[in-house]
Protein backbone atom coordinates (compact mmCIF):
# COMPACT_ATOMS: atom_id res chain seq x y z
CA UNK A 1 0.00 0.00 0.00
CA UNK A 2 1.64 3.19 -1.23
CA UNK A 3 -0.35 6.26 0.46
CA UNK A 4 2.07 8.71 -0.73
CA UNK A 5 1.87 7.22 -4.43
CA UNK A 6 -2.15 8.03 -3.70
CA UNK A 7 -1.64 11.45 -1.79
CA UNK A 8 0.67 12.33 -5.32
CA UNK A 9 -2.20 10.92 -7.64
CA UNK A 10 -4.88 13.46 -6.35
CA UNK A 11 -5.29 17.18 -6.86
CA UNK A 12 -5.79 17.51 -2.77
CA UNK A 13 -6.53 15.87 0.30
CA UNK A 14 -9.71 15.87 2.20
CA UNK A 15 -10.59 19.09 4.20
CA UNK A 16 -11.28 19.10 8.05
CA UNK A 17 -14.71 20.00 7.79
CA UNK A 18 -15.69 17.10 5.85
CA UNK A 19 -14.06 14.72 8.81
CA UNK A 20 -15.91 16.62 11.22
CA UNK A 21 -19.23 16.16 9.30
CA UNK A 22 -18.26 12.50 8.78
CA UNK A 23 -17.59 12.37 12.43
CA UNK A 24 -21.00 14.00 13.43
CA UNK A 25 -22.57 11.64 11.03
CA UNK A 26 -21.82 8.64 11.07
CA UNK A 27 -25.15 7.09 10.51
CA UNK A 28 -25.25 8.49 6.92
CA UNK A 29 -21.36 8.05 6.56
CA UNK A 30 -22.04 3.93 6.93
CA UNK A 31 -25.06 4.04 4.75
CA UNK A 32 -23.70 6.11 2.17
CA UNK A 33 -20.50 3.86 2.29
CA UNK A 34 -23.04 0.64 1.78
CA UNK A 35 -24.52 2.27 -1.56
CA UNK A 36 -20.63 3.43 -2.74
CA UNK A 37 -19.60 -0.47 -2.66
CA UNK A 38 -22.87 -1.86 -4.27
CA UNK A 39 -22.29 0.82 -7.01
CA UNK A 40 -18.55 -0.20 -7.24
CA UNK A 41 -19.46 -3.58 -8.02
CA UNK A 42 -22.26 -2.56 -10.01
CA UNK A 43 -19.97 -0.60 -12.16
CA UNK A 44 -17.11 -3.61 -12.51
CA UNK A 45 -20.18 -5.45 -13.76
CA UNK A 46 -21.30 -3.10 -16.49
CA UNK A 47 -17.71 -2.69 -17.59
CA UNK A 48 -17.70 -6.77 -17.93
CA UNK A 49 -20.60 -6.62 -20.02
CA UNK A 50 -19.81 -3.85 -22.20
CA UNK A 51 -15.99 -4.48 -22.99
CA UNK A 52 -16.41 -8.44 -23.44
CA UNK A 53 -13.21 -9.19 -25.37
CA UNK A 54 -10.84 -7.28 -22.98
CA UNK A 55 -9.76 -10.48 -21.11
CA UNK A 56 -7.32 -8.84 -18.48
CA UNK A 57 -10.55 -6.28 -17.97
CA UNK A 58 -12.54 -8.66 -17.42
CA UNK A 59 -10.72 -10.88 -14.56
CA UNK A 60 -9.77 -7.63 -13.05
CA UNK A 61 -13.31 -6.31 -12.69
CA UNK A 62 -14.79 -10.06 -11.85
CA UNK A 63 -12.01 -10.01 -8.80
CA UNK A 64 -12.96 -6.71 -7.51
CA UNK A 65 -16.97 -7.31 -8.03
CA UNK A 66 -16.41 -9.56 -5.72
CA UNK A 67 -14.31 -7.96 -3.35
CA UNK A 68 -16.75 -4.86 -3.30
CA UNK A 69 -19.66 -7.45 -2.67
CA UNK A 70 -18.03 -8.38 0.71
CA UNK A 71 -17.22 -5.05 1.97
CA UNK A 72 -20.94 -4.02 1.34
CA UNK A 73 -21.83 -7.33 3.37
CA UNK A 74 -19.21 -6.35 6.16
CA UNK A 75 -20.96 -2.72 6.25
CA UNK A 76 -24.75 -4.22 6.51
CA UNK A 77 -23.60 -6.45 9.30
CA UNK A 78 -21.69 -3.36 10.93
CA UNK A 79 -25.04 -1.52 10.45
CA UNK A 80 -27.23 -4.28 12.27
CA UNK A 81 -24.67 -4.35 15.05
CA UNK A 82 -24.87 -0.58 15.90
CA UNK A 83 -28.92 -0.69 14.98
CA UNK A 84 -28.54 1.70 12.20
CA UNK A 85 -31.84 1.10 10.07
CA UNK A 86 -31.28 1.18 5.92
CA UNK A 87 -32.73 4.37 4.69
CA UNK A 88 -33.33 5.91 0.98
CA UNK A 89 -30.05 8.51 0.16
CA UNK A 90 -30.22 10.07 -3.05
CA UNK A 91 -26.95 9.83 -4.79
CA UNK A 92 -24.24 12.92 -4.07
CA UNK A 93 -22.47 14.73 -7.02
CA UNK A 94 -19.19 13.29 -6.70
CA UNK A 95 -19.41 10.32 -9.48
CA UNK A 96 -22.09 12.13 -11.89
CA UNK A 97 -19.63 14.99 -11.82
CA UNK A 98 -16.50 13.04 -12.86
CA UNK A 99 -18.54 11.24 -15.95
CA UNK A 100 -18.95 14.53 -17.02
CA UNK A 101 -14.91 14.63 -18.41
CA UNK A 102 -15.43 11.24 -19.90
CA UNK A 103 -15.09 11.46 -23.86
CA UNK A 104 -18.09 9.70 -25.39
CA UNK A 105 -16.32 7.97 -28.37
CA UNK A 106 -14.39 4.79 -28.31
CA UNK A 107 -11.55 3.75 -26.99
CA UNK A 108 -11.37 7.13 -25.50
CA UNK A 109 -14.18 6.24 -23.52
CA UNK A 110 -13.14 3.24 -21.90
CA UNK A 111 -9.72 4.91 -20.95
CA UNK A 112 -11.35 8.12 -19.68
CA UNK A 113 -13.86 5.28 -17.47
CA UNK A 114 -10.93 3.82 -15.96
CA UNK A 115 -8.77 6.71 -15.20
CA UNK A 116 -12.31 8.08 -13.37
CA UNK A 117 -12.14 4.64 -11.74
CA UNK A 118 -9.13 5.17 -10.27
CA UNK A 119 -9.86 8.61 -9.20
CA UNK A 120 -12.43 7.43 -6.86
CA UNK A 121 -10.46 4.46 -5.42
CA UNK A 122 -8.17 6.78 -4.48
CA UNK A 123 -10.13 8.85 -2.84
CA UNK A 124 -11.70 6.47 -0.95
CA UNK A 125 -8.20 5.06 0.73
CA UNK A 126 -7.75 9.21 1.42
CA UNK A 127 -11.27 9.75 3.16
CA UNK A 128 -10.76 5.97 5.49
CA UNK A 129 -6.98 7.26 6.09
CA UNK A 130 -8.42 10.92 7.04
CA UNK A 131 -11.05 8.94 8.74
CA UNK A 132 -9.49 5.91 10.97
CA UNK A 133 -7.39 8.18 13.76
CA UNK A 134 -10.84 9.96 14.92
CA UNK A 135 -13.07 6.61 15.12
CA UNK A 136 -14.21 4.09 17.42
CA UNK A 137 -11.93 1.02 17.93
CA UNK A 138 -14.25 -1.43 15.59
CA UNK A 139 -14.83 0.94 12.52
CA UNK A 140 -11.75 2.15 12.69
CA UNK A 141 -10.21 -0.96 12.65
CA UNK A 142 -12.62 -2.07 9.78
CA UNK A 143 -11.80 1.32 7.37
CA UNK A 144 -8.01 0.51 8.05
CA UNK A 145 -8.59 -3.30 6.88
CA UNK A 146 -9.98 -1.83 3.73
CA UNK A 147 -7.25 1.20 3.14
CA UNK A 148 -5.42 -2.13 1.59
CA UNK A 149 -7.79 -2.66 -1.11
CA UNK A 150 -8.79 0.33 -2.16
CA UNK A 151 -4.98 1.10 -3.05
CA UNK A 152 -5.13 -2.35 -5.38
CA UNK A 153 -8.04 -1.30 -6.93
CA UNK A 154 -6.88 2.23 -7.66
CA UNK A 155 -3.59 0.66 -9.13
CA UNK A 156 -5.13 -1.71 -10.47
CA UNK A 157 -7.36 0.38 -12.88
CA UNK A 158 -4.64 2.74 -13.76
CA UNK A 159 -2.40 -0.13 -14.94
CA UNK A 160 -5.62 -1.41 -17.21
CA UNK A 161 -5.84 2.42 -18.49
CA UNK A 162 -2.29 2.83 -19.12
CA UNK A 163 -2.77 -1.48 -21.28
CA UNK A 164 -5.63 -0.12 -23.17
CA UNK A 165 -4.75 3.57 -24.04
CA UNK A 166 -1.88 6.23 -25.19
CA UNK A 167 0.33 7.28 -22.51
CA UNK A 168 0.86 11.00 -23.48
CA UNK A 169 -3.21 10.94 -24.02
CA UNK A 170 -3.98 9.08 -20.65
CA UNK A 171 -1.29 11.73 -18.55
CA UNK A 172 -3.84 14.52 -20.01
CA UNK A 173 -6.62 12.66 -18.81
CA UNK A 174 -5.22 12.78 -15.71
CA UNK A 175 -4.56 16.52 -15.49
CA UNK A 176 -8.19 16.80 -17.02
CA UNK A 177 -9.95 13.96 -14.20
CA UNK A 178 -7.89 15.75 -11.36
CA UNK A 179 -8.84 19.39 -11.71
CA UNK A 180 -12.99 17.94 -11.64
CA UNK A 181 -11.64 16.04 -8.76
CA UNK A 182 -10.34 18.37 -6.61
CA UNK A 183 -13.13 21.15 -7.49
CA UNK A 184 -15.35 18.57 -6.41
CA UNK A 185 -13.74 17.99 -2.90
CA UNK A 186 -13.23 21.46 -2.26
CA UNK A 187 -16.61 23.36 -3.12
CA UNK A 188 -19.42 23.72 -0.74
CA UNK A 189 -21.76 20.69 -0.85
CA UNK A 190 -25.23 21.08 -0.15
CA UNK A 191 -25.29 17.46 1.03
CA UNK A 192 -22.76 15.10 3.09
CA UNK A 193 -22.19 11.76 1.05
CA UNK A 194 -18.96 9.51 1.08
CA UNK A 195 -17.21 11.53 -1.32
CA UNK A 196 -19.37 14.73 -0.92
CA UNK A 197 -17.44 18.52 -1.28
CA UNK A 198 -17.39 20.57 1.74
CA UNK A 199 -20.79 20.41 3.72
CA UNK A 200 -23.02 23.38 3.97
CA UNK A 201 -25.21 22.09 6.26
Amino acid sequence: MNLPEIHEFLGCRTPDAWVQAALADQETLLIDHKNCEFKAASTALSLIAKYHSHVDLINMMSRLAREELVHHEQVMRLMKRRKIELRQLSAGRYASGLRKVVRSHEPVKLVDTLVVGAFIEARSCERFEALVPHLDEELGKFYFGLLKSEARHFQGYLKLAYQYGDAKDIAQVIEKVRAAERELIESPDVEFRFHSGVPTL
